[in-house]
């Protein structure tokens, strides 16, 4: 029996629609700022919340003490999808790992920015198998410490391998199979103490795990940011801890300098640099989110490229749980003579979805180059906004996650008090429809989380646009016509994405 989630009934559609038409008109009134004055709250000075980041930023024992709970979950899940049920909502490894971790992961990211990579289990076991620390220096010929090949040094590879992982879990089905879910669990482990053991830092959280890509670049538009108390005292400093690391800590596993840290995309909040400035001069701070995005990330191509992966991606996870996804699919393996488990009419129906955005928003920045008075590159100008799908990809996604989250989670208790899901029995029909009717929240307060979350996303990449826009022509020249190519993506993913989130979609397990 297949169920359904209710989409967003169409009230909450249309009062999301009617606000994002006054923010449209909003940005068009307003002349752009060549700067905009950020604000900055430093999170050490809220109540409870700042002696808990002191703690962290001091001690060790803390960040310690939450990786061996994520390293034990992490275990049981591997145990869980060996030796545990095929039935996939009964196994802790599928429950925990695609309903819990995933859905939540993606909201975490926008009040805890990229928290996550500082526990991540496969960074830690990774870790403790090639260093033999739990957390001091480790000796430098505990690795090759190659440098990654200059080739590498992008975030190509984890494209890449988000695309694949998508393929799996999508097309092979990897979400609903307790034991592929471990042995892919277990691929990530050696990948990432391969890299570990043969080059100097940490190649794979920066350049090939998409959950650590994924994280970071979402990041951009989170509520929090690792920055300098005072932007004087790092020009001033001469030893650069932060970079260097010191005799006990290890210096930044992703090569960067404190004082001229800009975006948080390759941060993986590890704490190393909080502990080891001597200035104590390296905090938590809230900010407005998007800051970063609006104004501070450097533009790069490779990057360029994940941003707009991301939101093809995101989208496709989207369209692969509409009701017309099966039946679409059936038909157009008809219609190439494709047969069996359908590899082939998914694969390439995930490369047209994939593509699609990617392929308007190329044609869009071709349209500006025409209507813009200087001479700018294409690759220049695909670069510099591909910001833009930032903020849109990433409140789809937390609107997505938050129906399989707040939906399927119910029960969770139960997986997890028997994570083998020893003696069990697939959920019966009564069971599928006291989940369907009885969220974690009420209905109503989802579906404004949700209108909320798209006209969130909607305003901010208005101001991304008209920024960026203004960047491009060198802070001269802006005439508000010029945004018109940016409006018209911004306006078509919107409305797709909305109009997805208004769909049933069904469950995922």
């Amino acid at each position: 029996m297949i169920m359904t989630h209710p989409g967003l009934p169409d009230a909450w559609l249309w009062l999301a629609l009617a606000v994002m038409f006054l923010a449209l008109l909003k940005i068009l009134s307003i002349k752009p700022k060549l700067t905009n004055k950020s604000r900055y709250i430093s999170v050490e000075k809220i109540p409870v919340v700042g002696q808990i980041a002191i703690l962290f930023s001091k001690s060790p024992w803390p960040l310690v003490i939450l990786k061996f709970v994520s390293v034990g979950l992490f275990l049981t899940v591997i145990a869980a999808g060996l030796f545990g049920t095929p039935i996939p909502e009964r196994n802790l490894a599928t429950t925990l790992t695609w309903t819990v971790w995933w859905s939540g992961l993606i909201i975490t990211v926008f009040f805890l920015g990229s928290a996550w990579c500082a526990v991540c289990p496969w960074d830690t076991i990774a870790s403790w198998l090639v260093k033999h620390r739990m957390w001091k220096r480790a000796d430098p010929s505990s690795s090759l410490g190659l440098r990654m090949p200059k080739m590498w040094r992008n975030t190509w590879p984890a494209l890449i391998m988000f695309i694949g992982l998508t393929w799996l879990e999508l097309g092979v089905g990897v979400t609903t199979n307790p034991y592929a879910t471990a042995v892919l669990s277990l691929v990530m482990i050696v990948m990432a103490t391969s890299y570990m053991a043969v080059f100097e830092g940490k190649p794979f959280c920066k350049y090939v795990c998409p959950v650590g890509r994924t994280v970071g670049f979402y990041s951009q538009v989170s509520m929090v940011e690792l920055r300098p108390k005072k932007q004087d005292i790092c020009a001033e400093c001469k030893t650069l801890e932060c970079y260097h690391g010191t005799e006990e800590i290890e210096p930044c596993p992703t090569h960067l300098v404190m004082g001229t840290l800009t975006q948080s995309t390759y941060c993986t909040s590890c704490s190393a640099c909080t502990m080891s400035c001597p200035h104590q001069n390296v905090a938590w701070r809230l900010r407005s989110p998007a800051s970063e995005a609006i104004q501070y990330a450097r533009p790069h191509w490779d990057e360029a490229w994940f941003m707009l992966g991301l939101l093809g991606l995101t989208t496709f996870h989207g369209i692969t749980m509409m009701e017309f996804w099966e039946k679409g699919l059936s038909s157009f393996a008809q219609v190439i003579g494709d047969s069996g488990q359908l590899i082939l009419s998914f694969s390439l129906g995930m490369a047209i979805v994939f593509a699609a955005p990617i392929l308007l928003y190329a044609v869009l920045i071709k349209i500006m180059q025409l209507l813009i008075p200087i001479k700018v590159s294409f690759k220049k100008a695909f670069s510099t906004l591909a910001f833009i799908s930032l903020p849109l990809a990433f409140v789809y996604h937390i609107a997505h996650n938050l129906n399989h989250l707040i939906r399927e989670s119910r029960g969770f208790t139960n997986v997890l008090l028997n994570p083998l899901g020893r003696d069990s029995l697939p959920l019966s029909s009564s069971e599928l429809h006291m989940r369907h009717m009885n969220p974690l929240i009420s209905e109503q307060l989802l579906y404004a989380l949700q209108a909320g979350l798209m006209i969130f996303g909607f305003w901010l990449a208005l101001q991304i646009l008209q920024k960026r826009t203004l960047d491009i022509l060198n802070n001269q020249f802006y005439r508000r016509y010029y945004l018109l190519p940016g409006i018209i993506f911004i306006m078509s993913v919107t409305a797709f994405n909305l109009w997805l989130l208004v769909q049933p979609m069904t469950m995922r397990m």
